[in-house]
């Protein structure tokens, strides 16, 4: 199938049992079976069936399939968020004492999440550039995994997924890519050598903007080495499915960090029109890239040929380089004056919506981050994010230039 038919069809076919065109939404806590017997099998993993949507749902377990196919996994696991995705995709692996290795150009939540790790006596350590002749002097005994964003939110930097996949399999060490401002419509990290992909799928995959959520795929095809990963032995006669066994039996299931009813069936909704939004996101955000550009503005943006990472987008991205753009505008002020005169842009820390949103990183993405970690993440106290929408393009390029006029007066 090509994309859009398989986001309609692959690995779905609405619901037999009754016909609906869409997974219905599930909306109970627990659910009944018919002797004790049944449902201590169901607890022990001796018989499939839903006992608790804590644990699993239909309506939660329909996106997953659907997300897994999408991204050439095997599996997947819904979260209650983003930030639960990144979060339970290493401490299913960790403990206290390891490290792991990460690209400094991280979203500003990620960062936060990663400082909070030294709590647990996991140590992170990070590289400006996820190149594997940075990253491999940095490895040893104590590293047990290696995390990057495909397109950095907001440096969009875009990193060489195949050769990191290669270093960090040459070292027995998994590699965690979030995929989040990519999506599978541009790149599927997968089939480029990920062993683990995650999702804030609050963004594009959902599109809308209703939906908090996130969501780990497990490609099934790392070869774990219980040694490296104890964590994951209690669960070894799972065989390939051993890390996605040890995360729905163990951290994730005790934490709570379960994807609700209503948001999975949202997100699904959502999931349908990726590949017709990203097309016309990516293509609106490069016109608008190019014209802002053509005004004097420096507006970083992957697919512009000004950008460093110009051919790696055309050659792992298929030219698509996807649907933020930045700008530096000088000052704070002018950042501040640009952000308020836009008409057809809201204001809102989201990204992925249907429609325009801007925001100054600088004080609220990253205002728990120090001036070298914003500095790493390409945020600069006169730097816009603009996650470009689905608007007609003219009019979003008038919006702009009105707005740029007035912070010229």
């Amino acid at each position: 199938m090509n994309f859009n038919t398989a986001l309609l069809h692959k690995s779905f076919s609405g619901e037999k049992q009754t016909g609906a065109t869409v997974e219905p939404i599930y909306q109970t806590s627990s659910f009944a079976h018919e002797s004790a017997q049944q449902l201590e099998k169901v607890f022990e993993n001796k018989a499939s069936g839903y006992a608790y949507t804590r644990i699993s749902n239909p309506t939660v377990s329909s996106f997953e399939k659907r997300i897994a196919s999408l991204e050439s996994g095997a599996c997947a696991v819904a979260c209650s968020s983003g930030s639960a995705a990144a979060a339970m995709s290493l401490l299913n692996i960790l403990e206290s004492g390891d490290e792991i290795i990460s690209c400094s150009a991280l979203y500003g939540g990620t960062l936060d999440l990663f400082s909070d790790l030294k709590s647990f006596g996991i140590n992170v350590r990070y590289v400006d550039d996820a190149a594997p002749s940075l990253i491999e002097p940095l490895i040893s005994d104590k590293t047990k995994a290696i995390f990057a964003e495909v397109i950095g939110n907001p440096k969009l930097n875009v990193i060489d997924i195949k050769s990191l996949a290669e270093l960090s399999h040459s070292k027995g060490i998994p590699l965690i890519i979030d995929s989040t401002t990519a999506t599978p419509y541009i790149v599927k990290p997968i089939e480029l050598g990920a062993d683990i992909v995650i999702h804030s799928s609050s963004k594009y995959i959902n599109g809308g903007g209703n939906s908090i959520s996130g969501v780990i795929i497990d490609s099934a095809k790392f070869k774990w080495d219980f040694n490296k990963h104890p964590k994951l032995k209690k669960y070894e006669r799972f065989g390939k499915l051993v890390y996605t066994a040890s995360l729905r039996n163990g951290l994730w299931r005790d934490i709570g960090c379960c994807l609700a009813p209503m948001n999975a069936f949202l997100n699904s909704v959502g999931l349908e029109t990726l590949g017709l939004r990203m097309e016309r996101c990516c293509s609106n955000s490069l016109q608008l890239a190019k014209h802002l550009e053509g005004k004097g503005l420096t507006v970083n943006y992957p697919a512009l040929e000004s950008s460093p990472y110009y051919e790696l987008t055309q050659s792992q991205l298929g030219g698509k380089g996807g649907a933020i753009l930045t700008l530096r505008m000088g000052s704070k002020e002018r950042a501040f004056k640009l952000i308020n005169s836009l008409e057809y842009a809201t204001i809102a820390s989201n990204i992925g919506d249907v429609r325009t949103l801007v925001i100054h990183p600088s004080g609220t993405l990253f205002a728990h981050s120090n001036e070298s970690a914003k500095k790493s993440a390409g945020v600069y106290d006169d730097t816009v994010r603009v996650s470009v929408g689905i608007e007609d393009i003219d009019d979003l390029i008038n919006d702009f230039d009105r707005a740029i006029e007035l912070c010229d007066k």
